[in-house]
């Protein structure tokens, strides 16, 4: 697929509210935690997460990554279906699109949904002028994040340092601040993200 053009977001994706759906509840219920519970960890009303687990909603990105964090997972993990076989292998055509319904970015997951690794990747396109903030970031958090511009420019900012990057730039993190994603450009960003759990690294050494 070229690296020039927006991925196509196909009718299937219609169905991946579904899939949060289950992997929210699915998540919530492994560890043993009520709706009120959960609302207390991430911040997100009880009604909401009710309407989440039922895919009566479409909840936005900055939601998501709160119902992540509460749940102690990587928002990219939200996005991966339980019900698929454990395979090293990710095919194209399998992939699903998800366009955040408030700033329009669109995010694949490209690793393997349930293959045991402690490393995701995924390609995200940014709209021009879009900005996504994600504030619920932990300060213990073992989450490290890198990512790489493949098209156009974009502005990330960790706790209060602001990076600019340019086309094939790429930028190390750790998610234990508030991350913003700025796209300042009249055309679109695209970047790869790759997220790795320190802990699980830290386990297999």
């Amino acid at each position: 697929m070229s690296i020039n053009k927006e991925p196509v977001v196909s009718d299937e994706s219609s169905h991946i509210n579904a899939r949060i759906a289950s992997r929210v509840r699915g998540l919530r219920d492994e560890q043993a935690l009520t709706l009120d519970a959960l609302a207390e960890h991430c911040g997100v009303s009880r009604s909401m997460l009710s309407l989440i687990e039922r895919a009566e909603c479409s909840p936005t990105a900055v939601i998501l990554e709160r119902v992540a964090t509460g749940l102690g997972v990587p928002l990219a993990s939200l996005f991966d279906n339980p019900a698929d076989p454990v395979d090293p292998m990710s095919r194209g055509e399998d992939r699903l699109s998800w366009r955040d319904p408030e700033s329009g970015y669109l995010r694949r997951n490209i690793s393997p949904a349930n293959f045991p690794s402690p490393i995701k990747i995924v390609d995200v396109v940014l709209p021009a002028k879009a900005r996504i903030a994600y504030e619920s970031s932990s300060p213990e958090s073992n989450l490290a994040q890198q990512v790489w511009v493949r098209q156009g420019e974009l502005e990330v900012s960790v706790g209060r340092v602001t990076h600019r990057l340019k086309l094939d730039d790429c930028l190390a993190m750790q998610l234990n601040a508030p991350i913003a994603f700025h796209n300042r450009s009249q055309k679109l960003a695209r970047y790869v993200v790759v997220i790795a759990n320190e802990r699980s690294r830290a386990t297999r050494g």
